[in-house]
């Protein structure tokens, strides 16, 4: 209790999570007369580190910043727009296809939300779609970043819960894709009984062969990482290597990038990486003192005594993993609470593959929940609107993808049925 009070003062008075979590680590050593643990801090920190996996997250980070400054986003939108034509809400379908196309490539929901959210929001409002809904949509589809692979939390998980990447980001295809199709039928049924959507613009032929032609090349990233992996051919952090280069071919011949671009591209990356990987070795830190005094064991017998059911342990795991969400980043929630968790995964014979998606999807809704909703304030600035009418906005939306996730936890074959067909 004396560390969970640590842990949540230091939060709400504004304190880095890195530091919350150390605070809470040393605090739970000093409260149980562990500190002869203190000399083993740094090697358990770098030992968390010293993992092979842990390079596809900067190689996917590149992918993603070579995408944004070279233009290649800019260019998914047009062919996003061409495939939906002059359907009746065709830029929202746009600004949702163009979404999944990046996911495949960024892996990141703040990074695609905010991405998204300068590309699409100011077209989409001055082509007639309410500010409100522009935002919910450009929030709502950003969370398929880290659920369609590549995808950094996937990556984080397989890491702090000893899994293969590979099976991971294949087991997120089929969910992200069943989130893409709820929601499409949202952005439908607010077309049939909302207000009214504006209708796409049809670019005539010539037009159009051009903008599939300049789209498709950047398509073919996410095909090669995809196909790379569940052939065998490509480890996800080779697949991570080989999209980097294509990424960087493609800017540099398509023009859009130069040679002095990539000081800030890789300075960029290398400040992401640092404060991703500091928090998975500070958060490893905290879970093996915890391990050591025996925690997760009491936690295994504590769920035991709740219940004894697979299903309803993973919901109340979603519920768990949606409210922390709620106050705490995506990446911190699952670096501390997914170790203290397997136990209890092992002992109920749940799949930690189909565990992995179901623990990422439920912490990305965290992303667009207030109070902290970080996802929300991103679109907050682009669409230049409060949070109230923008979180009523992304109800629907929110609503749909917490039926996907239940769904996908009742049914672990949504999540285990492609890695089964992995090669090798």
């Amino acid at each position: 209790m004396i560390t969970l009070t640590v842990f949540f003062l230091l939060l709400f008075a504004g304190l880095p999570i890195f530091g919350v979590i150390l605070a809470a680590a040393i605090t739970f050593l000093f409260t149980n007369d562990l500190t002869l643990l203190f000399d083993s801090i740094p090697i358990q920190f770098y030992g968390a580190l010293e993992i092979n996996s842990l390079l596809a997250i900067p190689l996917f980070m590149l992918v993603g910043e070579v995408m944004n400054r070279a233009g290649l986003t800019q260019r998914l939108v047009a062919l996003a727009e061409v495939m939906v034509g002059n359907l009746k809400g065709g830029l929202a379908y746009a600004n949702l296809i163009t979404n999944a196309m990046a996911a495949s490539i960024l892996g990141s929901a703040v990074a695609q939300i905010g991405v998204m959210s300068k590309v699409m929001i100011p077209e989409m409002e001055k082509k007639g779609y309410p500010r409100a809904f522009s935002g919910a949509v450009t929030v709502s589809a950003g969370l398929l970043g880290p659920i369609i692979p590549p995808s950094m939390l996937m990556i984080i998980y397989g890491v702090v819960a000893v899994q293969p990447i590979a099976p991971l980001f294949i087991a997120g295809i089929v969910p992200g894709l069943i989130i893409v199709v709820a929601l499409a039928t949202v952005i439908f049924l607010t077309g049939v009984f909302g207000p009214g959507l504006p209708s796409g613009v049809s670019g005539g032929v010539q037009r159009s062969a051009k903008v599939v032609v300049d789209g498709l090349l950047p398509a073919v990233i996410p095909v090669v990482v995809i196909v790379g992996i569940m052939s065998g051919v490509m480890t996800p952090t080779e697949s991570g290597a080989v999209a980097s280069i294509i990424a960087l071919g493609l800017g540099f011949a398509y023009r859009n990038l130069r040679l002095r671009d990539l000081v800030p591209i890789l300075l960029a990356v290398a400040l992401s990486t640092a404060t991703i990987t500091g928090l998975i070795g500070i958060a490893s830190v905290l879970s093996w003192a915890l391990a050591f005094q025996g925690v997760p064991d009491l936690l295994v017998s504590y769920m035991s005594s709740l219940t004894q059911s697979p299903t309803a342990f993973l919901l109340l795991t979603i519920l768990v993993f949606i409210v922390l969400g709620m106050f705490l980043e995506s990446i911190s929630v699952l670096i501390v609470v997914v170790p203290l968790l397997m136990p209890v995964v092992t002992q109920l014979g749940i799949d930690p593959i189909h565990f992995g998606v179901v623990c990422t999807v439920a912490t990305v809704i965290g992303l667009v929940t207030p109070p902290v909703g970080p996802g929300l304030y991103i679109a907050m600035v682009a669409a230049d609107i409060r949070m109230g009418p923008l979180f009523v906005a992304t109800i629907p939306f929110l609503l749909a993808v917490v039926l996907c996730l239940v769904v996908i936890a009742v049914v672990p074959t949504l999540s285990t049925w492609l890695p089964s067909l992995m090669v090798g």
